[in-house]
């Protein structure tokens, strides 16, 4: 019999009639024979609720103590699901990350996972009881809460169905799987029936919001099958697979938006051996993600360094950066937060010449300015300006022939 994790998204439990709803679905799996363990977000604006709520007595909470309190988000919808099932007439019991238990490190509100024990859900499973596991928590080695990031209960539900050796994992969501574009940006996204972990690893990684990004990591690393599919339709999904399963022939798969960008700049800092180090160090010790890096050709024994990193770091990187600046004697610091990523993913990059010219193209006709550029084999990203956000997005999906339904385009 087929073991399968099931995960339900913030949406999907948005509500108690949510809750009943995803309840039902689950007790007419049960009653088909199914085994499965489940997983779940907080209802659907709870942690945002109680993250303003801390902010309201403070503007920087404790980082131990926000984590102990957006984990109840997760514990109360965990238990109100497994309330509802057992009113339905079928055993069910909830779990926090601390009763698996799931260990991680002590980086609060960022943390990975060490240790994953399922003797727990597997005696459960045993006995007949479905089990209900509050995604996004886990318990670090001296005990404290910890959270593992929005939208961190992906993690969790993979990180189960590797440790249970579980046959899939179905990622439970308000859409109906993985498009080529944001609709709401492209309103003739096409629906994706089957994409390469690294396509989605991308994706995910650059603004796509259906999946965490250490989720593919993991399912990536331990083989996971991967579903995304709707709580409230059944008649489409998307499949995470190997790049040697992907059989259609698009040189691009997708274009994102990514927001959540600012970038850094350190002007007339001095050219010599160590500077980018001691730029850098702090904001690696700080857990700050650094994505892109530019810096210039020198000139009389001075450069120029700009990065990128999520916005909501640039109070605590620009604090870091500053102090960096005044050691080293750097002329100015550049802070700048009215960017935005746009990027074109697809294994046919690597094999694909022209794709970069392409899109630079695409850019260009619309009278964008591309201020930064990355890439790597599955991708191509350009930071450009907010205002130019969705025209970028629009112009790169048409460029590529991705609003058509035969999307074998060629590069001219």
């Amino acid at each position: 019999m087929a073991l399968i994790v099931r995960k339900y998204g913030g949406s999907s439990v948005a509500s108690l009639d949510h809750i009943r709803r995803v309840a039902w679905a689950l007790a007419s799996a049960k009653e088909e024979g199914d085994r499965f363990v489940v997983v779940v977000s907080a209802m659907g604006g709870e942690t945002d609720r109680l993250l303003k709520m801390s902010e309201e007595i403070t503007p920087q909470p404790s980082s131990r103590e926000q984590d102990a309190l957006l984990a109840t988000g997760e514990q109360a919808c965990s238990a109100l699901l497994a309330i509802t099932l057992e009113s339905l007439g079928h055993r069910a019991q909830s779990y926090t990350g601390m009763q698996l238990p799931m260990i991680t490190d002590g980086i609060h509100s960022k943390a990975r996972i060490i240790d994953l024990k399922t003797d727990v859900l597997t005696r459960a499973l045993d006995e007949g009881i479905i089990p209900i596991v509050a995604g996004f928590q886990g318990v670090s080695e001296n005990g404290s809460i910890t959270t593992l990031g929005r939208g961190g209960s992906d993690t969790t539900a993979v990180a189960l169905a590797a440790a249970l050796k579980a046959d899939c994992c179905e990622i439970h969501t308000d859409v109906d799987g993985v498009y080529t574009a944001d609709p709401s940006i492209c309103p003739r996204a096409r629906h994706i029936v089957r994409i390469s972990y690294p396509e989605m690893l991308e994706l995910a990684s650059l603004g796509a919001k259906v999946m965490h990004v250490r989720s593919i990591e993991l399912a990536q690393k331990y083989q996971v099958c991967l579903i995304v599919k709707s709580s409230f339709h059944n008649d489409r999904q998307t499949w995470i697979v190997n790049e040697e399963e992907i059989m259609e022939n698009s040189i691009i798969k997708g274009v994102t938006l990514e927001k959540n960008v600012s970038k850094i700049s350190l002007i007339r800092i001095p050219d010599r051996p160590g500077i980018a180090y001691q730029i850098m160090q702090p904001l690696a010790e700080a857990a700050i993600n650094v994505d892109m890096i530019i810096q210039n050709v020198s000139i009389d024994g001075y450069t120029d360094l700009t990065f990128t990193i999520p916005t909501t770091d640039l109070g605590k990187a620009s604090a870091l950066v500053n102090e960096v600046a005044k050691k080293i004697g750097a002329l100015e610091v550049r802070a700048d937060n009215n960017i935005v990523k746009v990027s074109a993913v697809g294994i046919g990059i690597k094999t694909n010449p022209g794709v970069a010219a392409k899109m630079f193209k695409s850019l260009s006709a619309e009278q964008i300015n591309i201020e930064m550029i990355s890439t790597s084999e599955y991708r191509i990203s350009c930071v450009i300006e907010e205002k130019y956000g969705e025209l970028g997005v629009r112009a790169v999906h048409k460029a590529f022939g991705l609003d058509r339904e035969d999307s074998t385009e060629t590069i001219q």
